[in-house]
């Protein structure tokens, strides 16, 4: 008789049908809309296989002459299946025009640096599939940017507006090496601002706002988003926390935030944006009624 014994069984959870419902709406949303493109994203790819793309591309050169006038070239691009919109341009730089001038870098939707303005939306070039776009395909810079060249747009006054928020932990004292300790985060906290720490620094959010569009000192979306990020979070004290507050109040802070959800919209991380700005102002109105 065999003495062998039998292998246990697995001990893994069955999988809880409840478990979507530990998501937050946010997750749930993006999972539920992912679903759904799934199929139609597979029918429109069949449909251009062997076929050319037409891209048009903004130019503009202002330091050679004939180029310094902003113009559109056409560019006939063999479509390959997963071809984005970041293949596309480079593909029509590689083939046609070695001077075609972008940024890109990750290809992976992390670096943040290739935001195109596409079919009149702000998109990642490298997120974006050619398949999900109406043809011809219309490739710009971010508007409310002053263009460098071509697709290639000054991120300085975004990255100063950054700035402006001090996005980094700060403490009140400064404790001694001996006495520093851990500072832990509970998940609850983490879970509430997980979705801010997903900004990629792409400069989408301020480009769609029409806010941003006309008032240059307006501190933005994603510098706000980013001050949302430090001052929900339990880690921080509570002077640190009253400081950031009065810098987002102020003028151009989050009271100029006119709630369109334009930067909600074009976020390509999918970020809650304007509802972490109306947050903010409620945390703004509760600082304020402390003095009363």
């Amino acid at each position: 008789m065999s003495t062998q014994q039998a292998e246990p069984e697995s001990q893994e959870a069955p999988e809880d049908p409840e478990m979507k419902g530990t998501q937050s709406p946010q997750e749930r949303r993006l999972d539920d809309k992912d679903d759904g493109m799934v199929d139609e994203h597979a029918e429109k790819e069949a449909e251009l296989q062997g076929e050319t793309v037409l891209i048009k591309v903004f130019r503009y050169d202002p330091e050679v002459e004939g180029k310094q006038e902003p113009r559109f070239d056409d560019f006939h691009v063999p479509f390959e299946k997963g071809m984005t919109v970041l293949d596309a341009v480079m593909y029509a730089r590689d083939e046609y025009d070695s001077s075609l001038t972008f940024r890109h870098s990750c290809r992976q939707a992390v670096c943040g640096s290739d935001a195109f303005f596409v079919n009149g939306r702000q998109r990642l070039g490298c997120k974006t599939q050619i398949s999900d776009l109406e043809q011809p395909v219309r490739i710009e810079p971010l508007p409310h940017q002053e263009v460098v060249k071509d697709l290639v747009v000054d991120m300085d006054h975004f990255y100063d507006q950054m700035h402006t928020v001090e996005p980094y932990f700060q403490d009140e004292d400064t404790p001694a090496t001996d006495d520093l300790e851990e500072q832990r985060q509970s998940p609850e906290n983490r879970e509430k601002i997980k979705m801010s720490s997903r900004c990629i620094w792409c400069g989408a959010c301020m480009s769609s706002c029409n806010i941003a569009a006309g008032d240059n000192e307006y501190l933005g979306p994603a510098a706000i988003n980013k001050a949302y990020k430090f001052a929900m979070d339990d880690r921080e004290g509570e002077e640190i926390k009253e400081h950031r507050l009065r810098i987002l109040e102020q003028e151009h802070g989050v009271w100029r935030c006119q709630t369109q959800f334009s930067c909600t919209e074009v976020c390509p991380k999918d970020i809650p944006l304007t509802e972490h700005i109306q947050e903010l102002k409620r945390e703004a109105v509760k600082k304020n009624l402390k003095f009363w």
